[in-house]
């Protein structure tokens, strides 16, 4: 043991009361037990909020975070590292922080400046590339890992390569419980005489209590007296998704195999005092989870510790604390083993008291004053190994040190702009005009960034963002003519289509927005009617002779293939569109002119991106690298010589041999940009093309020709250009996107995980 003075401010970061959630608990009882084993130090906690309003948190909740807010990560790192707190304690599971495998906590983890202790609640065997990173990067942020079982260590070393000396076995903290007899508690619940089952803790089909319940009948049978409990609110999650409806087919199950009367189901999240009771009622425990890969469970340490014999199917921490006959293993989803096993050890008392007896003590070892003083030490020990580093967190806080600040994101005029039928074109200044209709264009662009943002968890507050997106994917679905296989493009407020077809490119755009959804969105309805529409839709590209429709078809290919499987249709395609791009480079390009047009006019980088994105995906060669040549080019066209961002104006474009226009300067350019720089870098690593995006990013912001910004701060609207003299005084839907599609990309790019290596789906892990 090191020899270091205790830690006297200590923080603990995760979920805490009263979300209910069994991380909220752990967080809760660490801190306490902690706080009442040193009761010098200043223990307070960080809580991770699942909703924008929060909890009503206790005042030792000192700063809270948003779970898919990666900023007030940020934020909660400069709190810790101006309150210099002395230890930082993290909770991790994968599923209570934002981004991808829960990467945002990284973003907290760079930037404090203290020793990080990281207790780890779930350990995958086989992580997926996202995961791996985000644990790789946890382990390599933090001082010491804590895990609660042999088999979590093995994993991290075997698995991950962490070395033993920085991995600690502590076991799940449980409350202090007498060692008393089960007809102790039943008569406060009126069950005196009976023999009672007990599952407890949040209730999802992951736990697989149907097994139990089609148990009971052999069960009952030869213990007539048998009462089965299932104490527990669903998950607040699973209740969010679908309600009530495993638990409902719990309830039914129970009445069709007769045995009704023989459980009862609490629904409700339990205090202590009230679990406790619970606990000491019981004869047997029965956990009957389906999943092997859980390196920890609460519900089973707290029972177990209490000396209460248990049932369980082998997940990794039953098998290791089960062991040498401490309770009963039965394999998975096998009820008749369960009834085998309920019932030998109802009718074996002797073999009970045994395991009674063993649990017990054990579980002395697992008390929260115990495990509290094992999490000092380990305190101690990071804090010793740290004396020598300087606190310098004030220094190393300058503006270069950090990601450039964003704006925050406000939808209001999207939604200003939006009906029960689409998003409507064009503005009189910041109010729809209802006398131009609606568009697939820009209800196309809506639906792709409402699925990014649904993709992200980044909902602001008080928006319906599934209502919008079904908005938009039902105006995409109407727009698609069945019979012709072709989008319509513009509609009248009175919701008569104007054409027969819309252009190519309208088409295009399309089938862009309906691979996103089919590749990304998380609504399994969503997901299936945008498949639907793509594959109905794509047979039309092939007969298309727009450059910016193959782009953007190109786009939405690789999109739907983010989920879907592939077909030969979309591999012709994919390649015949393609290889067109590279025979108009092969024919107009020269030297002073590395394009694949003879006219620069819109849109243009969407050219380079989708070359890049495909030539790096099927593989194509010469694709990417033409894309990668053309928006080198682009880029330096585009660049004032005060360095900001001057796209190709609209009031005229640029021919070749031509004078260029300068304006009127269109916001679906900067946009282009942002996502084609960020294309190439994830093809190149070459940071560059970061600081290109940067700067296209910029241009909303005012970092322009005329020094204004296009973006309304106020209410998330922007305008639709940037003249010689002044900006545009309408704020369309085109433009508003615009603005709102490139924050998303920004916002992915500044991510904690940003290797290009990892993105399989065309844009930063976010």
């Amino acid at each position: 043991m090191h020899e270091s003075q205790s830690p006297q401010r200590i923080a603990f970061l995760g979920d805490y009361l009263p979300r209910l959630c069994g991380i909220a608990t752990f967080t809760y009882d660490l801190c306490d037990a902690v706080s009442t084993a040193a009761p010098d130090a200043d223990c307070y906690v960080g809580a991770v909020n699942d909703r924008a309003e929060g909890y009503n948190y206790s005042a030792r909740v000192r700063f809270e975070l948003q779970e898919n807010e990666v900023d007030s990560y940020r934020r909660a790192a400069d709190f810790l590292n101006f309150n210099n707190a002395d230890v930082l304690c993290v909770q991790h599971e994968f599923g209570i922080y934002g981004g991808p495998a829960g990467s945002h906590i990284l973003a907290l983890l760079k930037e404090v400046r203290m020793p990080v202790v990281t207790t780890l609640h779930t350990i995958r065997q086989d992580p997926d590339t996202v995961q791996r990173k985000v644990m790789e990067e946890l382990a390599a942020r933090s001082d010491r890992l804590v895990v609660m079982t042999t088999k979590g260590a093995d994993l991290l070393r075997d698995v991950y390569d962490v070395p033993s000396d920085r991995v600690r076995i502590i076991p799940h903290g449980i409350p202090d419980l007498p060692f008393i007899d089960s007809s102790f508690y039943k008569s406060e619940f009126g069950l005196e005489g009976r023999k009672v089952l007990l599952t407890f803790g949040l209730i999802g089909p992951d736990k697989g209590i149907e097994h139990v319940i089609e148990a009971l009948p052999e069960i009952v049978r030869q213990n007539p007296d048998v009462v089965y409990v299932v104490l527990g609110a669903t998950h607040p999650h699973l209740v969010a998704r679908e309600g009530e409806r495993y638990r409902l087919s719990l309830e039914r199950l129970a009445e069709e195999r007769g045995v009704k009367d023989h459980i009862i189901f609490l629904n409700r999240f339990v205090s202590l005092d009230d679990l406790k009771h619970f606990i000491g009622s019981t004869d047997i425990y029965v956990t009957p989870y389906l999943n092997e890969a859980q390196i920890t469970s609460g519900t089973l340490s707290y029972v177990f510790g209490a000396g209460k014999p248990v049932v369980s199917t082998p997940y990794w921490h039953a098998e290791e604390l089960l062991d040498d006959g401490r309770g009963v293993l039965v394999p998975f989803q096998n009820p008749m083993a369960i009834a085998d096993a309920v019932c030998e050890l109802l009718a074996d008392t002797e073999r009970v008291e045994k395991i009674r007896h063993e649990a017990y003590a054990i579980g002395r070892q697992m008390i929260w004053p115990a495990v509290a003083q094992q999490y000092l030490e380990v305190f101690r020990c990071c804090q010793a190994d740290r004396t020598a580093t300087p606190r310098t967190a004030f220094a190393e806080s300058t503006l270069d040190s950090r990601p450039r600040a964003l704006p925050p994101r406000r939808l209001d005029h999207l939604v200003r702009m939006s009906d029960g039928t689409g998003i409507f074109q064009h503005a009189r200044f910041n109010v729809p005009n209802f006398d131009e209709g609606y568009c697939t264009d820009d209800n196309a662009r809506a639906f792709i960034l409402c699925t990014l943002l649904d993709e992200a968890g980044d909902q602001p507050p008080s928006l319906s963002l599934s209502k919008l997106t079904a908005t938009y994917l039902a105006f995409l679905a109407a727009a698609l003519d069945s019979n012709s296989g072709r989008f319509r493009n513009f509609m009248s407020h009175e919701r008569q289509w104007l054409e027969a077809a819309g252009s190519e490119d309208s088409h295009g755009r399309a089938l862009w927005a309906v691979g996103t959804g089919a590749g990304r969105s998380r609504d399994a309805g969503h997901s299936a009617l945008s498949a639907k529409l793509f594959n109905r839709a794509l047979p039309a590209v092939e007969a298309f002779t727009s450059p910016r429709a193959w782009a953007f078809t190109l786009l939405g290919i690789h999109e739907y293939l983010g989920r879907n499987s592939s077909s030969p249709m979309i591999d012709r395609i994919r390649m015949k569109t393609t290889e067109d791009l590279v025979q108009l480079w092969n024919k107009s390009a020269t030297l002073d002119w590395p394009w694949c047009e003879l006219s620069l006019t819109y849109e243009n980088a969407r050219l380079c991106q989708a070359l890049i994105l495909s030539g790096q995906s099927i593989p194509h060669p010469q694709a990417a690298d033409i894309g990668l040549n053309s928006l080198r080019w682009l880029a330096s066209i585009q660049t004032t010589q005060s360095g900001c961002f001057r796209p190709i104006g609209s009031n005229g474009f640029y021919d070749r041999g031509g004078r260029r226009a300068d304006f009127d300067q269109q916001p679906v350019e900067a946009q282009a940009m942002v996502s084609a720089c960020y294309e190439a870098l994830r093809a190149t690593r070459d940071q560059t093309w970061s600081e290109e995006a940067k700067r296209a990013f910029e241009w909303f912001l005012g970092r322009n020709d005329l020094g204004i910004a296009l973006y309304d701060f106020g209410s998330g609207g922007c305008s639709d250009g940037l003249h010689a003299d002044r900006i545009s005084d309408n704020q369309g839907a085109e433009s508003t996107l615009a603005f709102h599609l490139a924050l998303a990309e920004m916002s992915g790019a500044q991510q904690p995980i940003t290797d290009p290596l990892l993105t399989s789906s065309g844009k930063s892990i976010s």
